[in-house]
């Protein structure tokens, strides 16, 4: 992200002078040379667009993509800048409004991003399908024609492939009885639904090595007990739905290899030995079990030198095994294969073991050495948009606007803008590709014609880092400055196929640890931190700068002072420094509310860390990741869960924002890596199946009294409070960017859900048909297992001159179990003065609001208990 800061001017620019002065920190911060910032400012003032003169745009990767191409004979590095436009600029919680709002928009998003396919194309009339096609019978004249004009008048090899054959035509066809020589047959793409019907006329073909019956409906049902009944039927299989069987051998390999095919589909009498001369074969993603062959051997294979064996699970195989089948092939010099994988997690073990190889996933292996990178990979594949038939435009423009996304943050001398801006490039500017070496460099510029913030217009611009001649694909580095310190091929997932396998494994190590972990507790001390009231009777000075403690600390052996130096206890909103301590005169003899080191419990990264390296993984802390630090474990954990088909909603929330500011709720694992570059997150499994209050999301604030951290001595105020949704729950797409329906906080933004707690409670017990007194059990000893973790795994928190209350907010999912949300320093308590409540735990009664800090100080201060529960430690 960048962060544009704007400076101050009162007239229009006229000369390049008073813009290079106005706009001298968002030139530096650019990047652009120097030598190009009088063009650029040229080219704004007469707004010249001349790219297209320039450039061409061209599809590629199936017009799933397009890219940038230079037109120009040629054009020197650091020669010309280029304007940019920006075609759309927005809030990311604005983003479907707009869509949906602003007239052409979402049309010129999908065609930009290639996601505005023809919407009706599966509607389009089966009569018309039908006669692009041909008819089955056509087909099969064609077929038979042509066997009789290339061989010797027998059909070996036969594409069936979207006729709309169904169960009942297949069998009518007779083709066992018509075609009993049949080496392959597809009946890709049609509608057959009955694996009994399939078995009973595909066993005919008794010589059949390959046999495609991909995208059926049959398959949807399950794949295995299909397939086990073909195999039994049909030992000759080699091919099974474009997947090596357990039987493959010298066919399946020369199919790879591009040997058999329509036009030679092998004879199964031939003894040749049509593999001597392969040199490349790709064996990719064929669910290859066992590579140790009877055809997979050097005497079949003497001239293999280049060999992909990416996608195969292989595990039937040792990697020694592995390692002395390759070493083999005497002229094998180019391998890939997935890493960590069959053959380990390290490509640097790999070369050793094997010498011979020059090249290992498509980067040479001098290279590979000369970096000493144990994980590398080949060109990786872009990843492309996916999406359904039934997808709006909107949704699939959402999904795919990631690839395309770049953002900034606007501020001035005073604040820094509190949420991002994210934008797309126009059409020029998006049909950049990434590259490692790229050749072009793009950058935001903010343009203030007037010299004023006001007045200011976006542009990016774009100029040649590299020489570059007519004909060269024009590339940005999508992760400019950013390296492997900063988990660089991690973040390349927003983009490219990344190896699944490395991040998986990475995500069980970090399970693994998780798992093993059990804190010990200390012996629990019985000594009890004393009152601080003066002996003679004086009441105590306090300091403070927040309103309800000031309004409603009423309590007589307390007073209010206006002078911090005066102060026996100072009670802030603002981080106490050192330097707040000079500034204000506070002393280290004073009390203060707050904790040395408290940023273990409230910064959210640091909350979790504290509780997985003292519990692992509990019940009641979902799955969170450190996105500075552990971003491939978050990759590896998404791909885990999308293999075995569970949900993949994520939240991500900044390390210390309160308020929800830059949250996001999200299931998209590029937008998860792309925000962030808005600043520091977690990101935290989403609780998808919250328990719901008459349909509606909730959470519930807590208050926790801290009077000392060793021993640990914690309270739990008997108020508490619930903040409830506007919206009814939903798992939409288009509702993640609603936040009235995924937050509950309504303070500072939306119109406030109230609801009385007593009221809350009896109707919750009523509407889920549960106890409430369960559920705060279970509350209290989450919280007070959260504390321990902070007082044992960091004795620095320990002070005999601190005093805290901490905000814990707490959901409940749908089994009622409670999880942690956060912890928040000095939290907003206007509710608990606001109003008075019916305390629905402990000792019952009428909880005053102008009590409520009388009740704090009391308790923290005097050792005086009221309306607040003690939570007592465990013992060994």
């Amino acid at each position: 992200m960048v962060t544009i800061a704007a400076a101050n001017a009162t007239k229009r620019i006229e000369t390049y002078e008073e813009f290079a002065k106005v706009h001298a920190i968002l030139l530096a911060a650019s990047g652009l040379p120097e030598s190009l910032h009088r063009r650029l400012f040229q080219k704004l003032s007469a707004e010249c667009f001349d790219g297209g003169n320039y450039f061409q745009i061209e599809p590629c990767e199936e017009g799933r993509q397009r890219l940038l191409v230079l037109t120009a004979e040629s054009m020197a590095k650091h020669s010309d800048v280029f304007l940019v436009d920006h075609a759309w600029t927005f809030r990311l919680t604005d983003a479907y409004k707009q869509l949906h709002e602003v007239p052409g928009l979402a049309e010129r998003m999908g065609a930009l991003m290639c996601v505005d396919i023809n919407l009706n194309a599966e509607g389009e009339d089966d009569g018309a399908l039908s006669d692009t096609r041909g008819s089955v019978t056509e087909v099969l004249e064609s077929e038979v024609r042509e066997a009789k004009e290339k061989s010797d008048g027998k059909l070996r090899w036969l594409e069936l492939e979207g006729l709309d054959i169904n169960d009942e035509v297949l069998l009518s066809l007779e083709l066992p009885t018509r075609f009993p020589d049949l080496v392959a047959l597809s009946l890709l793409g049609n509608k057959l639904n009955r694996a009994e019907t399939i078995v009973q006329e595909v066993s005919k073909f008794k010589q059949l090595k390959g046999l495609w019956l991909n995208n059926n409906p049959v398959l949807e049902k399950g794949d295995s007990e299909l397939a086990d009944a073909l195999l039994k039927e049909l030992p000759e299989l080699e091919i099974y739905n474009s997947t090596f069987t357990s039987n493959f051998g010298e066919w399946a390999l020369g199919f790879c290899a591009g040997i058999y095919e329509k036009d030679n589909p092998g004879n199964v009498d031939q003894a040749s030995t049509p593999l001597q001369s392969v040199s490349t074969l790709d064996l990719s993603n064929r669910n290859i079990h066992n590579l140790i062959n009877k055809a997979f051997t050097p005497n079949c294979l003497p001239s293999l030198s280049c060999l992909n064996i990416r996608g195969n699970p292989l595990e039937l195989n040792s990697i020694g095994g592995l390692l002395d089948l390759l070493r083999t092939f005497p002229s094998l010099c180019s391998l890939e294969v997935d890493i960590p994988g069959p053959l380990g997690g390290s490509a640097i073990e790999i070369l050793e073991s094997l010498p011979n190889i020059s090249q290992l996933n498509g980067i040479s292996a001098s290279k590979i050495w000369e970096t000493g990178k144990h994980v590398i990979d080949s060109v990786l594949l872009p990843r492309l948009p996916e999406w359904t038939a039934d997808d709006p435009l909107a949704d699939r423009i959402v999904n795919a606007m990631w690839q395309y996304l770049m953002t900034y943050r606007l501020a001035n001398e005073e604040k820094l803008d509190e949420t991002s801006v994210w934008y797309v490039m126009d059409e020029l500017g998006s049909a950049l590709r990434h590259s490692d070496e790229p050749n072009f460099r793009v950058a935001p510029f903010l343009f203030m014609p007037d010299g004023t913030l006001a007045s200011a217009v976006s542009f990016s611009i774009l100029w040649p880092t590299q020489n570059v001649i007519k004909g060269d694909e024009c590339t940005r580095d999508f992760l400019l400055g950013i390296g492997e310190d900063r988990q660089r091929s991690a973040r390349l997932t927003a983009w490219f196929h990344t190896p699944e396998n490395y991040f998986v494994q990475e995500y069980e190590k970090h399970n693994q640890k998780l798992q093993s972990r059990k804190l010990t507790l200390p012996k629990v001390q019985s000594s009890e931190t004393r009152s601080i009231r003066h002996h003679d009777g004086r009441a105590l000075r306090v300091y403070t700068d927040i309103p309800h403690v000031e309004e409603n600390l009423t309590h007589p052996d307390f007073v209010i002072t206006k002078e911090p130096k005066d102060a026996d206890i100072i009670w802030t909103s603002e981080q106490v420094d050192e330097e707040m301590k000079k500034a204000t005169g506070i002393t280290d003899h004073q009390y203060i509310n707050q904790f040395p080191f408290e940023a273990c419990l409230v910064m959210k990264h640091h909350l979790a860390e504290t509780i997985q390296k003292a519990h692992g993984s509990p019940q009641w802390l979902q799955p969170t990741y450190n996105l500075e630090t552990h971003l491939s474990q978050l990759i590896g954990d998404y791909h885990v869960r999308k293999r075995k088909g569970l949900d993949n909603l994520w939240i991500l929330k900044p390390w210390n924002m309160a308020r929800t500011i830059d949250t996001t709720v999200t299931d998209n694992l590029p937008s998860i890596i792309r925000l962030m570059e808005t600043g520091p997150k977690i990101c935290q499994k989403y609780i998808e199946e919250p328990a719901l209050f008459q349909g509606k999301k909730f959470d519930l604030r807590y208050i926790v009294l801290v009077r000392s951290m060793n021993p640990l001595e914690i309270f739990l105020s008997d108020c508490f409070w619930v903040r409830i949704a506007n919206n009814k729950y939903s798992l939409d797409r288009s509702s993640f960017f609603e936040y009235e329906t995924h937050f509950t906080v309504m303070n500072y933004r939306g119109r406030i859900n109230f609801k009385n707690t007593k009221d809350f409670v009896r109707e919750f017990e009523e509407e889920h048909q549960v106890k409430w007194s369960d559920i705060h059990t279970r509350v209290r000893n989450m919280i007070l297992s959260v504390f321990e973790s902070a007082a044992v795994l960091h004795p620095e928190m320990h002070s005999t001159k601190s005093r805290a209350i901490y905000g814990v907010d707490v959901m409940l999912d749908r089994y009622f179990q409670p999880k942690i949300l956060e912890v928040t320093y000095c939290p907003d308590c206007t509710r608990a003065c606001k109003f008075d409540m019916e305390i629905v735990v402990g000792d019952g009664g009428v909880a005053k609001g102008c009590d409520f800090f009388n009740n704090v100080f009391s308790c923290l201060f005097l050792n005086e208990i009221s309306q607040v529960s003690q939570l007592y430690c465990k013992h060994n």
